[in-house]
């Protein structure tokens, strides 16, 4: 297939967090907003002025100044995270907005502060103290910690409108980047799909760390070119798979696949589609924050949940998308030293194999995955073991 519109544009924008759409947002008076986790709305950080960024440490080499504040043993997305605020990679930052996710995260944001990593006269941050399960009362919980740690000091310290009209409009934003994503999604359904896993990774990404309203253009062309684009003649696919786990902001693991000839049919991990990447339904007899709360609680789907119905649900989500899109298996990949993930990768990986009866594979992995050789060759076995299933159930293999 002939490269995607823009493609290269993108892959541009993900060399570094401060990149030229975000200079851009703030050159035009916007307010820079960081976030790392799905427990932070993101259509609520996108009101007014204000624009939201998913933090990464794109080319991320050496971790020894984290290491000496945070030790080895934590995930290598959080050490990544303050290495890069210790280089000032991060000082275009004017907020961040932060949850206490896990206690790692927590330690990223408390050594940001105390050690003043953000140049950035300005510079503030709130973080909410997030619900272990779903109800009523955690509901309202989560609401109020939102309004008052991120609403109320980006409107009182930084002028950012968030008024009922505001909020519905980024809402409006949100959802139209949604639609397009949805439509993407959709074409990978297809016998032979005409989008690739690296290209979906990269305009996943690209959605996530870069101003909505100045990248929502390039998406919609993009799509268009989507729409007449030709598949190949001939599938190319050993194997379907549903990519499932913890923060992945690397997209050389989808080109690890690819190169395995491994399709990833669906994506459930964080900075993925699923969740993410659905449309906020807003009714008119409800505050719009009270909306866009409950349904990013609801839709949560991160492991730190660890009620059974929450537990279930997940994995019954998985086993749904398996199905929907097709997989011939499923990957549970999480980055090392991931507690919450840890646990809930063992156990599913297993749980998923014996009882719904879906091969799958589960992987610990390092932040960044480009050149494992490792990786590679457990993913090429797994791809194998697919073939070889097919094969014995009279399908075709490659």
């Amino acid at each position: 297939m002939k490269d995607l519109k823009h493609i290269r544009f993108y892959e541009s924008l993900l060399e570094e967090a401060n990149n030229p759409l975000v200079r851009q947002a703030k050159e035009e008076g916007g307010v820079a907003v960081g976030y790392t986790c799905y427990y932070v709305p993101e259509p609520l950080l996108n009101c007014g002025r204000a624009f939201s960024v998913r933090l990464r440490a794109p080319n991320t080499g050496s971790l020894d100044i984290s290491q000496y504040y945070m030790s080895s043993f934590i995930c290598g997305y959080t050490r990544a995270l303050f290495e890069r605020a210790f280089e000032g990679g991060y000082n275009f930052l004017d907020f961040y907005a932060s949850s206490d996710t896990c206690q790692q995260m927590v330690r990223v944001v408390e050594n940001i502060h105390e050690l003043k990593l953000i140049d950035n006269p300005r510079f503030g941050y709130g973080i909410i103290d997030a619900p272990l399960k779903v109800s009523p009362h955690g509901t309202r919980f989560y609401t109020d910690q939102i309004r008052r740690q991120f609403m109320e000091p980006l409107a009182r310290d930084y002028g950012v409108d968030v008024s009922e009209e505001a909020i519905r409009a980024a809402v409006a934003e949100h959802n139209e980047l949604c639609a397009i994503f949805e439509e993407m999604s959709a074409l990978r359904k297809e016998t032979i799909p005409r989008i690739t896993p690296r290209e979906f990774h990269i305009l996943s990404l690209v959605s996530y760390a870069c101003p909505t309203a100045l990248l929502l253009p390039y998406l919609r062309e993009t799509l268009e070119d989507l729409r007449s684009r030709e598949p190949d003649a001939v599938d190319p696919w050993r194997a379907r798979v549903i990519v499932v786990g913890s923060e992945l902001d690397d997209y050389a693991f989808s080109e690890i696949l690819e190169n395995c000839r491994c399709y990833v049919a669906a994506d459930r991990y964080c900075f993925g589609s699923i969740p993410g990447r659905q449309p906020v339904p807003l009714t008119e007899d409800e505050p719009a924050l009270d909306q866009v709360c409950r349904f990013y609680l609801e839709t949560n789907q991160c492991p730190r949940f660890m009620s059974q119905e929450k537990v279930q649900e997940r994995r019954e989500l998985v086993a749904r998308l398996a199905k929907e899109y097709r997989a011939d298996g499923i990957i549970y990949e999480q980055a090392k030293f991931c507690d919450f993930w840890g646990y809930e990768r063992t156990l599913n990986t297993q749980v998923l194999r014996e009882e719904y009866g879906i091969p799958t594979l589960g992987i610990d992995r390092e932040y960044v995955v480009q050149g494992s050789g490792q990786l590679a060759t457990r993913i090429q076995a797994f791809v194998e073991s697919l073939e070889i299933k097919k094969i014995r159930e009279g399908g075709n293999g490659k």
